[in-house]
Protein backbone atom coordinates (compact mmCIF):
# COMPACT_ATOMS: atom_id res chain seq x y z
CA UNK A 1 0.00 0.00 0.00
CA UNK A 2 0.94 3.30 -1.43
CA UNK A 3 1.17 6.52 1.75
CA UNK A 4 0.91 9.93 0.24
CA UNK A 5 1.53 12.69 2.55
CA UNK A 6 2.20 16.63 2.08
CA UNK A 7 4.69 18.86 3.65
CA UNK A 8 2.65 20.65 6.01
CA UNK A 9 3.45 17.92 7.78
CA UNK A 10 6.81 19.05 9.01
CA UNK A 11 8.44 15.48 8.76
CA UNK A 12 12.03 15.35 7.94
CA UNK A 13 12.84 14.84 4.49
CA UNK A 14 14.56 11.84 6.21
CA UNK A 15 11.30 10.64 7.27
CA UNK A 16 9.47 10.58 3.96
CA UNK A 17 12.95 8.21 2.22
CA UNK A 18 12.81 5.83 5.08
CA UNK A 19 9.90 5.17 5.56
CA UNK A 20 9.24 5.21 1.64
CA UNK A 21 6.30 8.25 1.89
CA UNK A 22 5.25 9.98 -1.29
CA UNK A 23 5.89 13.65 -0.60
CA UNK A 24 4.32 16.24 -2.01
CA UNK A 25 5.26 19.20 -1.04
CA UNK A 26 3.43 22.60 -0.89
CA UNK A 27 4.81 25.56 -2.80
CA UNK A 28 6.57 28.46 -1.11
CA UNK A 29 6.99 32.20 -2.62
CA UNK A 30 9.94 34.19 -1.85
CA UNK A 31 10.87 37.61 -3.46
CA UNK A 32 9.15 36.63 -6.71
CA UNK A 33 10.91 33.01 -6.38
CA UNK A 34 8.70 30.09 -5.67
CA UNK A 35 9.86 27.14 -3.57
CA UNK A 36 8.97 23.24 -3.08
CA UNK A 37 8.56 23.06 0.87
CA UNK A 38 11.28 20.20 2.32
CA UNK A 39 12.81 20.12 -0.78
CA UNK A 40 13.88 23.37 -2.24
CA UNK A 41 14.17 25.43 0.85
CA UNK A 42 15.03 25.65 4.44
CA UNK A 43 12.38 26.85 6.97
CA UNK A 44 15.76 28.91 8.27
CA UNK A 45 15.23 30.68 5.05
CA UNK A 46 12.26 31.48 6.18
CA UNK A 47 12.47 32.94 9.55
CA UNK A 48 14.63 34.61 8.44
CA UNK A 49 13.21 36.54 5.47
CA UNK A 50 10.42 37.29 8.07
CA UNK A 51 12.58 38.84 10.55
CA UNK A 52 13.93 41.10 7.90
CA UNK A 53 10.10 42.35 7.32
CA UNK A 54 9.50 40.54 4.00
CA UNK A 55 6.05 38.20 4.14
CA UNK A 56 6.18 35.07 2.06
CA UNK A 57 3.17 33.51 0.58
CA UNK A 58 2.00 29.75 -0.01
CA UNK A 59 0.13 27.92 -2.19
CA UNK A 60 -1.11 24.26 -2.73
CA UNK A 61 0.92 21.85 -4.74
CA UNK A 62 -0.27 21.73 -8.51
CA UNK A 63 -3.38 19.80 -9.57
CA UNK A 64 -0.74 17.91 -11.90
CA UNK A 65 1.38 16.58 -9.44
CA UNK A 66 -1.80 14.96 -8.12
CA UNK A 67 -2.84 13.83 -11.27
CA UNK A 68 1.10 12.01 -11.98
CA UNK A 69 1.12 10.48 -8.75
CA UNK A 70 -2.87 9.52 -8.72
CA UNK A 71 -2.25 8.03 -12.45
CA UNK A 72 1.11 6.08 -11.53
CA UNK A 73 -0.60 4.76 -8.36
CA UNK A 74 -3.63 3.47 -10.88
CA UNK A 75 -1.31 2.22 -13.59
CA UNK A 76 0.84 0.00 -10.42
CA UNK A 77 -2.33 -1.71 -9.43
CA UNK A 78 -1.87 -0.66 -5.80
CA UNK A 79 -3.83 0.49 -3.02
CA UNK A 80 -3.15 4.15 -1.85
CA UNK A 81 -3.72 6.14 0.98
CA UNK A 82 -3.28 10.06 1.72
CA UNK A 83 -4.14 11.48 4.99
CA UNK A 84 -3.99 15.73 4.21
CA UNK A 85 -3.51 18.53 6.15
CA UNK A 86 -7.24 20.16 7.77
CA UNK A 87 -9.25 21.02 4.51
CA UNK A 88 -9.89 24.40 6.67
CA UNK A 89 -6.18 25.68 6.54
CA UNK A 90 -5.59 24.67 2.64
CA UNK A 91 -7.32 23.91 -0.68
CA UNK A 92 -5.18 20.46 -0.48
CA UNK A 93 -7.64 18.44 0.57
CA UNK A 94 -10.56 19.98 -2.07
CA UNK A 95 -7.98 19.57 -5.14
CA UNK A 96 -7.06 16.11 -4.17
CA UNK A 97 -10.22 14.73 -3.92
CA UNK A 98 -11.11 16.78 -7.45
CA UNK A 99 -7.77 15.13 -9.41
CA UNK A 100 -8.56 11.81 -7.73
CA UNK A 101 -12.22 11.73 -9.09
CA UNK A 102 -10.92 13.16 -12.48
CA UNK A 103 -8.33 9.97 -12.65
CA UNK A 104 -10.95 7.65 -11.79
CA UNK A 105 -12.51 8.37 -15.08
CA UNK A 106 -9.93 7.12 -16.68
CA UNK A 107 -8.84 4.37 -14.12
CA UNK A 108 -11.93 3.18 -12.92
CA UNK A 109 -10.09 0.65 -10.22
CA UNK A 110 -7.86 3.80 -8.65
CA UNK A 111 -7.85 2.53 -5.10
CA UNK A 112 -7.18 5.79 -3.22
CA UNK A 113 -8.83 6.97 -0.10
CA UNK A 114 -7.99 10.90 0.55
CA UNK A 115 -8.57 11.76 4.57
CA UNK A 116 -8.77 14.94 5.94
CA UNK A 117 -6.67 14.51 9.11
CA UNK A 118 -7.95 18.34 10.45
CA UNK A 119 -4.54 18.50 11.52
CA UNK A 120 -1.29 20.77 10.67
CA UNK A 121 2.31 20.13 11.50
CA UNK A 122 2.98 18.02 13.49
CA UNK A 123 -0.26 17.01 14.80
CA UNK A 124 -0.45 16.02 11.69
CA UNK A 125 3.09 14.81 11.24
CA UNK A 126 2.18 12.48 14.33
CA UNK A 127 -1.21 10.76 12.06
CA UNK A 128 1.53 10.43 8.97
CA UNK A 129 3.87 8.69 11.69
CA UNK A 130 1.32 6.32 12.77
CA UNK A 131 0.21 5.13 9.60
CA UNK A 132 3.57 4.63 8.39
CA UNK A 133 3.93 2.30 11.44
CA UNK A 134 0.42 0.58 10.93
CA UNK A 135 1.72 -0.47 7.03
CA UNK A 136 5.16 -1.38 8.57
CA UNK A 137 2.74 -3.91 10.91
CA UNK A 138 0.90 -5.21 7.92
CA UNK A 139 -2.55 -3.30 9.16
CA UNK A 140 -5.39 -3.40 6.80
CA UNK A 141 -6.41 -0.72 5.04
CA UNK A 142 -10.25 -0.17 7.05
CA UNK A 143 -8.03 -0.72 10.01
CA UNK A 144 -5.55 1.77 9.17
CA UNK A 145 -8.29 4.54 7.88
CA UNK A 146 -10.66 3.77 10.88
CA UNK A 147 -7.23 4.73 13.21
CA UNK A 148 -6.61 7.94 10.80
CA UNK A 149 -9.85 9.08 11.75
CA UNK A 150 -9.26 8.51 15.35
CA UNK A 151 -6.39 10.15 15.45
CA UNK A 152 -7.85 13.01 13.24
CA UNK A 153 -10.67 13.48 15.89
CA UNK A 154 -8.79 13.31 18.88
CA UNK A 155 -5.45 15.54 18.00
CA UNK A 156 -4.94 18.50 20.43
CA UNK A 157 -2.95 21.27 19.06
CA UNK A 158 -1.88 23.75 21.57
CA UNK A 159 0.61 26.44 20.98
CA UNK A 160 1.79 29.90 21.16
CA UNK A 161 3.30 32.79 18.39
CA UNK A 162 5.06 35.69 18.36
CA UNK A 163 2.95 37.29 16.44
CA UNK A 164 -0.74 36.76 15.68
CA UNK A 165 -0.12 39.15 12.55
CA UNK A 166 1.06 36.14 10.53
CA UNK A 167 -1.98 34.03 11.10
CA UNK A 168 -4.25 36.92 10.57
CA UNK A 169 -2.80 37.62 7.61
CA UNK A 170 -2.52 34.83 6.03
CA UNK A 171 -6.22 34.48 6.87
CA UNK A 172 -5.49 31.14 8.96
CA UNK A 173 -6.95 32.50 12.25
CA UNK A 174 -10.77 32.51 13.14
CA UNK A 175 -12.20 34.99 15.18
CA UNK A 176 -8.77 36.22 15.54
CA UNK A 177 -9.25 39.95 14.88
CA UNK A 178 -9.95 41.05 18.51
CA UNK A 179 -6.90 39.19 19.62
CA UNK A 180 -4.73 41.14 17.30
CA UNK A 181 -3.30 44.23 19.24
CA UNK A 182 -0.49 46.28 21.16
CA UNK A 183 -0.80 44.91 24.66
CA UNK A 184 2.75 44.10 26.15
CA UNK A 185 3.53 41.07 26.68
CA UNK A 186 0.49 39.68 26.12
CA UNK A 187 1.19 35.82 24.55
CA UNK A 188 -1.70 34.15 23.14
CA UNK A 189 -2.43 30.70 23.34
CA UNK A 190 -4.51 28.90 20.56
CA UNK A 191 -5.52 25.74 19.85
CA UNK A 192 -7.32 23.90 16.50
CA UNK A 193 -10.78 23.18 16.52
CA UNK A 194 -12.45 21.20 13.54
CA UNK A 195 -9.55 21.97 11.79
CA UNK A 196 -9.60 25.63 12.01
CA UNK A 197 -7.26 27.79 14.60
CA UNK A 198 -8.85 29.16 17.46
CA UNK A 199 -7.75 31.72 20.09
CA UNK A 200 -7.99 30.03 23.73
CA UNK A 201 -6.31 32.38 26.43
CA UNK A 202 -4.33 35.59 26.91
CA UNK A 203 -1.18 34.71 29.37
CA UNK A 204 0.90 38.08 30.32
CA UNK A 205 4.25 36.71 29.41
CA UNK A 206 6.31 33.73 27.67
CA UNK A 207 7.25 31.25 30.61
CA UNK A 208 3.40 31.42 32.03
CA UNK A 209 2.04 31.07 29.06
CA UNK A 210 4.55 27.43 28.34
CA UNK A 211 3.56 26.81 31.73
CA UNK A 212 -0.70 27.40 31.04
CA UNK A 213 0.14 24.73 27.89
CA UNK A 214 1.19 22.11 30.02
CA UNK A 215 -1.63 22.91 32.38
CA UNK A 216 -4.19 22.39 29.34
CA UNK A 217 -2.04 19.41 27.94
CA UNK A 218 -2.71 17.51 31.76
CA UNK A 219 -6.84 19.30 31.54
CA UNK A 220 -7.15 17.66 27.90
CA UNK A 221 -4.20 14.72 27.76
CA UNK A 222 -5.50 10.77 28.29
CA UNK A 223 -3.07 8.71 28.91
CA UNK A 224 0.02 10.52 28.16
CA UNK A 225 2.36 8.09 29.60
CA UNK A 226 1.67 5.96 26.40
CA UNK A 227 1.48 8.38 23.77
CA UNK A 228 4.04 9.25 21.40
CA UNK A 229 3.57 13.45 21.70
CA UNK A 230 5.03 16.10 19.86
CA UNK A 231 6.54 19.58 19.92
CA UNK A 232 6.96 21.62 16.86
CA UNK A 233 9.26 25.30 17.13
CA UNK A 234 9.61 28.49 15.19
CA UNK A 235 13.32 28.08 14.72
CA UNK A 236 13.29 27.96 18.67
CA UNK A 237 15.17 24.25 19.45
CA UNK A 238 16.49 25.81 22.43
CA UNK A 239 12.62 26.44 24.08
CA UNK A 240 10.96 23.19 22.49
CA UNK A 241 13.89 21.16 24.59
CA UNK A 242 13.23 23.13 27.57
CA UNK A 243 9.42 22.33 26.92
CA UNK A 244 10.15 18.71 25.88
CA UNK A 245 12.22 18.21 29.76
CA UNK A 246 9.18 19.73 31.27
CA UNK A 247 6.91 17.36 29.55
CA UNK A 248 8.75 14.25 30.15
CA UNK A 249 9.07 15.09 34.13
CA UNK A 250 5.42 15.31 34.43
CA UNK A 251 4.02 13.10 32.44
CA UNK A 252 6.54 11.01 31.76
CA UNK A 253 5.58 10.58 27.79
CA UNK A 254 6.60 7.36 25.65
CA UNK A 255 8.30 9.75 23.40
CA UNK A 256 8.92 12.70 22.95
CA UNK A 257 9.25 14.51 19.36
CA UNK A 258 10.30 17.74 18.12
CA UNK A 259 11.12 19.61 14.93
CA UNK A 260 11.34 23.07 13.32
CA UNK A 261 8.34 24.17 11.57
CA UNK A 262 8.79 23.46 8.12
CA UNK A 263 8.74 26.68 5.38
CA UNK A 264 4.94 26.43 4.57
CA UNK A 265 3.50 27.12 8.22
CA UNK A 266 6.40 28.91 9.46
CA UNK A 267 4.85 31.42 6.50
CA UNK A 268 2.02 31.64 8.87
CA UNK A 269 2.73 31.58 12.05
CA UNK A 270 6.29 32.90 12.27
CA UNK A 271 9.51 32.68 14.06
CA UNK A 272 9.13 32.12 17.77
CA UNK A 273 5.94 29.74 17.59
CA UNK A 274 6.04 26.70 19.79
CA UNK A 275 3.30 23.67 19.77
CA UNK A 276 2.32 21.09 21.53
CA UNK A 277 0.57 18.32 20.36
CA UNK A 278 -1.09 14.74 21.74
CA UNK A 279 -4.38 12.90 21.41
CA UNK A 280 -6.76 13.48 24.39
CA UNK A 281 -8.23 10.07 24.30
CA UNK A 282 -6.45 6.59 25.11
CA UNK A 283 -4.47 5.54 22.35
CA UNK A 284 -6.68 2.21 20.94
CA UNK A 285 -5.68 -1.18 20.68
CA UNK A 286 -3.97 -2.32 17.91
CA UNK A 287 -6.86 -4.48 15.77
CA UNK A 288 -6.60 -8.62 16.54
CA UNK A 289 -5.94 -9.57 12.37
CA UNK A 290 -3.36 -8.26 10.39
CA UNK A 291 -2.33 -9.09 6.52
Amino acid sequence: MKLFADSASDLPLEFFERHQVTLIPLHVHLNGEEFEDAIGIHPKKIYEAIHQGEMPKTSQASPLVFEKLFTELAESGESGIYPVLSSALSGTYQTAVMVRDQVKEKYPDLDLTILNTNSVSLGYGLIVMRVAECLQKGWHKDDIIEDIQFHSQHMEHIFTVEDLGHLAKGGRLSNGAAWIGGLLNIKPILHVKEGKLMPLEKIRGRKKAFKRMLDIMQERGQDLANQRVAISHGDDPETAEQLKAMIAERFHCQEIYTHIIGSTIAAHAGPGTIALFFLNAPQPNEPSNHN
